[in-house]
This record gives C-alpha cells, sequence and structure tokens, in this order.
C-alpha cells in the first residue's frame, strides 16, 4: 500500500466490488466522472475485474482507502512508455467529496508517476461542472491545457471538457509544496 496523509492507495480486491458497484451506480457520480448515468450490474463490475486480472499491466488501478473504508477509486491509464504519460482517473464516494482525500490520492498517484514509474506528464479530463475535481486538481500542481466547447452531454445540456496536465518538473518544483517525504510504501 502507498500511504499519503490522509488516505492509502492499495490494490483493488474482489471484496470491494459491492462498493465499487455502488459507486458506479451513483448517478451524480458516473455523471461528473463518467459521462450519462448507465445502470451498472454486478456481473459487469465482476468482469472489470477479472480483465484487469487477467491483464494488470493495462492500467495501474488503486483502491483509494481512509479510515479502514474504501472511499474511491483512482487509476493510471493508458501509461505510454516512448513519451513517459499517462492519463489519470479518480472517483470517490460520494459522502467521501470534500475531506480532502481526493487531493492526498491525487498527490499520492502523482508520486507514484513521477518518482516510481518516471513519468514526465500526467494529464486528465473533466466537465467544466465538476468544481470540486477542478479545485483538487489545480492544488495538486494541474494546468489547463485546453478546453473543448461543448463537448460532452451531461444532465441535459451540453458542457465544456476541460483538458488538464501537470508536468513532472512543475509537480518537482510546485511552490508551497509541503508533500514530500509524506507518501510511504508500506
Amino acid at each position: 500500500m502507498i500511504h499519503g496523509r490522509k488516505v492509502g492507495l492499495r490494490a483493488v480486491e474482489r471484496s470491494d466490488l459491492p462498493k465499487i458497484w455502488e459507486l458506479r451506480n451513483d448517478a451524480k457520480i458516473e455523471l461528473a466522472a463518467f459521462g450519462p448515468p448507465t445502470p451498472h450490474s454486478m456481473a459487469e463490475i465482476e468482469a472489470w475485474f477479472d480483465r484487469r486480472q487477467a491483464d494488470p499491466n493495462t492500467d495501474h488501478s488503486f483502491a483509494i482507502e481512509a479510515e479502514g473504508r474504501l472511499v474511491g477509486l483512482c487509476n493510471l491509464r493508458d501509461v505510454d512508455a516512448i513519451h513517459r504519460r499517462a492519463d489519470l482517473g479518480i472517483s470517490l464516494m460520494a459522502a467521501e467529496i470534500g475531506k480532502g482525500y481526493g487531493s492526498d490520492a491525487i498527490r499520492v498517484l502523482l508520486e507514484y508517476a513521477f518518482v516510481h514509474l518516471n513519468l514526465h506528464k500526467v494529464c486528465l479530463d473533466t466537465l467544466a461542472t465538476n468544481e470540486a475535481g477542478l479545485r483538487a486538481y489545480r492544488a495538486c500542481g494541474f494546468v489547463e491545457e485546453g478546453r473543448l466547447r461543448e463537448h460532452e452531454w451531461a444532465d441535459g445540456g451540453y458542457v465544456d471538457l476541460i483538458l488538464m496536465s501537470v508536468l513532472r518538473e512543475d509537480w518537482l518544483g510546485l511552490a508551497g509544496r509541503d508533500d514530500v517525504g509524506q507518501v510511504t510504501l508500506r
């Protein structure tokens, strides 16, 4: 497990699947993270887990744990070994938003990306309406690289999609960065 100040990132276990099913069936979370809310069956969640177990190199997925409970998921996907970049994804249970778990998980995941995977750049995209996510991403050093106007259909209207990234050297030199040495491997 990799620990930050508030959360630990660990492997996703089969015993997590009921909570992941709950997360993926929360319409507001689904809308913010994955697009139009779509019901997901437990069989679909189990198939996703089984695919990951069969090919663990497809991405670096982690369960986010705080105070002994699963509070969300995060990952680095589409890791490009030549260009040394990846896409970051994160979703938290609705009841866990606003407690600092997301920002801490992102910091831990960035430490993993830049220190342990030797990546150069981590990217993400998010809806312009994802205000909590945007605050967390900016606090962790992400900057807006572009905006795709009215790119996504969400909640009955078109919404801009914001493209963000953080470079390794920007992350290392982040002014006021106080998380150095706070990530521990256990």
